[in-house]
């Protein structure tokens, strides 16, 4: 891409997610002109696996766990975010739809990270439903279906591609897939699919490494996702050594409370939404990055299922110095629950 064409795409990346007092990034201006979210959601596969025009923002959020032969913890992200200054599509530039991606590898010592830009109608990114393809550029998470996937991405200073097999089902958050944000009934479209194993090679400055592990990958869509007093949010996926899982997410709000979300997944799929209040998730020691304080260590607590954990980062500088920045990294958890799993925090000024 032409560097006027990338700044053409980052100032019109910009106009739906400025920052300011519409809750974080934007995402908590008014949706007039878009489609909503309604309770009591149909979802139809293969199709709702593709994008979703008449809403404002979108996003297919791949997290991984793996491990290298010696040992070794790496995360890997890689994400597809689809935002339209308008809704509906149209053909070449008159689309209103624009697209941008990052992709990132964290080691214990090292966060790599990239960040790529593109114009809807254009055919440089985009998503197909069946046979499954997300890509931007030459990154890409494509296959013959949402439960057989190849990933790729590259970046300055790394690259990789894996190899991911569903060995689950999918999982709604919310009631049914239709997932409350704030207590004014903000919401949004919220699916997973949480039970990927994975294979593949890591291509770092030290060399290639073959990593195993699991990965976790959502589906959102909402055209106003947060209430205008948000500030940001804190978001747990954690798998337990024992097969359970758990998503969970805090939403902090300008007074100082906070609005609480999430979803028990038992080994077999099976799921217990838990709403506002069920759980708690309580910083217990901060890391100086990037020119802010920002919680690496969390007391996170869930008493009716007898979670009480300490979730630690890997890396506790993970952070994603993008357009618009947050925090995103690899986790360890131990406590009454021993496991891992990925931490994503943003709204840490």
């Amino acid at each position: 891409m032409k560097p006027e064409t990338l700044l053409a795409c980052a100032a019109l990346l910009a106009a739906p997610l400025a920052a300011g007092a519409q809750g974080f990034a934007g995402m908590g201006t008014d949706a007039e002109g878009f489609a909503v979210p309604e309770p009591d959601p149909s979802f139809e596969f293969p199709a709702d696996h593709g994008a979703h025009p008449d809403y404002r923002i979108e996003w297919w959020y791949l997290t991984a766990n793996l491990e290298g032969p010696e040992g070794t913890p790496y995360g890997l992200q890689w994400t597809l975010f689809r935002s339209a200054l308008a809704p509906g599509e149209a053909e070449g530039w008159e689309s209103p739809q624009v697209w941008f991606a990052h992709a990132a590898v964290t080691t214990p010592e090292a966060h790599h990270t990239a960040e790529r830009f593109a114009r809807g109608g254009t055919g440089q990114a985009g998503v197909r439903p069946e046979p499954f393809a997300a890509w931007i550029d030459d990154w890409r998470m494509a296959g013959e279906s949402f439960d057989d996937l190849t990933l790729t991405a590259t970046g300055p200073d790394f690259a990789y591609e894996v190899d991911l097999t569903a060995e689950g089902p999918l999982v709604f958050h919310g009631d049914g897939g239709y997932s409350v944000k704030s207590e004014a009934g903000q919401a949004s479209y919220y699916y997973s699919q949480p039970f990927y194993d994975v294979s593949g090679t890591l291509a770092l400055p030290g060399g290639e490494v073959a990593v195993t592990g699991a990965a976790w990958l959502d589906r959102e869509w909402s055209s106003q996702p947060l209430a205008e007093d948000q500030t940001g949010w804190d978001w747990f996926s954690l798998t337990f050594d024992s097969g359970a899982k758990l998503m969970a997410f805090q939403l902090r709000q300008s007074d100082g409370s906070t609005f609480t979300s999430g979803t028990w997944i038992a080994p077999d799929g099976t799921t217990e939404a838990l709403g506002d209040g069920a759980l708690s998730a309580t910083p217990q020691e901060e890391t100086q990055v990037a020119g802010r304080a920002v919680p690496t260590r969390w007391r996170l607590e869930v008493p009716e299922r007898g979670v009480a954990v300490t979730v630690a980062a890997i890396n506790p500088t993970a952070w994603m110095d993008t357009s618009v920045p947050y925090w995103e990294g690899p986790v360890d958890v131990a406590g009454s629950h021993a496991g891992r799993g990925y931490l994503e925090m943003t709204g840490y000024d």
